[in-house]
């Protein structure tokens, strides 16, 4: 069906509805001679008369009837999911579907989707972990969490992680029988639980100290694709895993893991959630949106003092700016 035959419809059902062109135009924001136009387009396009009028008054033909008849559930399911719209306009609804980093999943999404399920009980939530980029758009999802450099040029950005610190750790029981690495040529001497990206090479970890930097590929027995497996990996003391402080602090404040290499330790740049345009956001993202907001601004990150980027291709978060801004 054309558009301009749907649209010549709803103004025939607005006559019937009303029986009078003036009453019909005023409805439909156009102007009686415009709609006499188009029910005559209508009528010749139909070969058929639907309505009659005179300069006192309008009725439906049999015709008119019949096809009023044949158009009213439509029109009425139309009009009643136009409603449904607009009722959920500013209510979170329906399903939200999201493509993050791993790391992301768990030191955003996991801390409060608890809390976002409950408060919206008409969202279901949809994660995708994963390690690398994807086109969001092409793929149905509604926004993207991972490292700045994930999100597209032409997208908005929204910081949902500030800069944090890494930290290199490993189980007591690890460093029982072994002396602790003083710098980062010791770690040659330990085994480090290794990560290895989608792309297939092995990440390489970045140390920094007094404007040195330096960058180790180091051997180990475990090799991981998921940020939460390298610290379960150094918990079982299975060696010294690469992470950053939000993963890592739990363990560290109960004693399953100790922390080394501190004063080596970079920044890691944070995370963003990004997603297309700026006109008619979903009010599911616009809520999980402000929730963060509030989450991170309840909880600033300890220590952003390191050069922020250090460690931005650590795979491992609220103001908008546009993506690729600061």
């Amino acid at each position: 069906m054309r558009r301009a035959d749907l649209a010549a419809l709803t103004a025939f059902v607005a006559v019937a509805d009303n029986l009078s062109f003036r009453a019909a135009a005023s409805r439909l924001g156009v102007t009686p001679s415009a709609l006499s136009h188009t029910m005559r387009q209508l009528e010749e396009h139909l070969r058929v008369r639907l309505l009659h009028r005179t300069t006192r008054s309008v009725a439906l033909t049999d015709a008119g009837l019949r096809l009023l008849d044949r158009l009213r559930p439509a029109v009425d399911q139309v009009s009643r999911a136009l409603e449904d719209l607009d009722a959920e306009q500013g209510h979170p609804f329906g399903r939200l579907r999201l493509h993050v980093a791993h790391l992301a999943a768990a030191t955003v999404i996991a801390p409060l989707w608890g809390r976002f399920l409950s408060t919206f009980p008409d969202v279901q939530l949809e994660v995708h972990a994963a390690s690398a980029p994807i086109d969001i758009v092409a793929k149905g999802f509604d926004a993207g969490i991972g490292p700045k450099d994930w999100a597209p040029a032409d997208m908005i950005a929204v910081r949902v992680m500030r800069p944090t610190r890494v930290a290199v750790v490993a189980a007591p029981a690890y460093f029982a029988e072994r002396p602790r690495p003083r710098s980062p040529d010791d770690l040659a001497r330990h085994s480090c639980v290794q990560y290895r990206r989608v792309a297939g090479a092995v990440f390489e970890w970045p140390f920094e100290r007094d404007g040195k930097s330096t960058r180790i590929a180091l051997d180990g027995r475990v090799v991981v694709n998921d940020t939460d497996l390298a610290v379960r990996a150094a918990v079982d003391g299975l060696g010294i895993a690469y992470t950053i402080e939000p993963l890592a602090e739990p363990f560290l404040r109960s004693g399953q893991l100790v922390r080394v290499l501190e004063d080596w330790s970079p920044s890691f740049d944070g995370l963003v959630l990004y997603y297309p345009g700026h006109r008619q956001v979903p009010a599911a993202l616009r809520a999980l949106i402000d929730m963060l907001r509030a989450a991170r601004g309840s909880a600033p990150a300890r220590a952003v003092g390191a050069r922020p980027g250090v460690a931005s291709d650590f795979h491992v978060g609220a103001e908008e700016a546009s993506a690729g801004q600061s």
